[in-house]
């Protein structure tokens, strides 16, 4: 157990970090489309409102009518045409349908070869994120490093925190990997 209390913070800023490269990398995800309907894909996505830009979940129900069909209904109609613009501008690839009442976006079938693009793209993802989580190891080490130096820790307990930064850097990895294979396999499936 970790009783230093400088190398207790330095577990904590790396628990933190490592956390949120993972939920960053769960959002990204969220956000590629599968040829599947998914609400989260217009989380990014922002609408003129009254002189604010507001998020469009903020502004209507967003559902899915079918496997590949979301169904936006603002609450104020006179912001449909808003709605329906921020989508186009966004870079979401659907041209939405504005019938009066609702905004349809209807999602088209993936072809083999943009699944292969999206897989590429997530695997680079996964990569960047990777990257960010070595970045936060060695911030650690070095954070322990100066700990051993300056003579505030001993070499067993310098050697003790470098096995557990390794423990769960491995641990983070191994997340990330689970969570770019998810997102492959669920781009594979037709």
């Amino acid at each position: 157990m970790i009783e230093n209390e400088k190398v207790e913070e330095i577990f904590l800023v790396l628990e933190d970090k490592l956390e949120k490269t993972q939920s960053v990398l769960r959002e990204d995800y969220a956000a590629i489309r599968a040829g599947r309907a998914n609400p989260h894909i217009l989380d990014k996505v922002t609408v003129e409102a009254y002189g604010v830009m507001t998020p469009i979940k903020q502004l209507g129900n967003i559902a899915a009518a079918d496997a590949r069909c979301l169904v936006i209904s603002p609450w104020d109609k006179s912001l449909l045409k808003a709605i329906e613009k921020a989508i186009q501008a966004s870079n979401v690839g659907i041209n939405p349908t504005n019938d009066g009442n609702v905004i349809r976006l209807v999602f088209p079938e993936l072809t083999e070869e943009r699944r292969k693009e999206l897989v590429k793209q997530i695997k680079r993802m996964g990569e960047d994120a990777k990257v960010a989580v070595r970045n936060v190891r060695r911030e650690a080490m070095e954070a322990l490093k100066k700990l051993k130096t300056a003579k505030e820790i001993s070499e067993d307990e310098s050697k003790n925190s470098e096995i557990d930064v390794e423990k769960s850097i491995s641990d983070a990895i191994e997340a990330l990997d689970k969570a770019i294979s998810a997102k492959e396999k669920e781009l594979l499936t037709i």
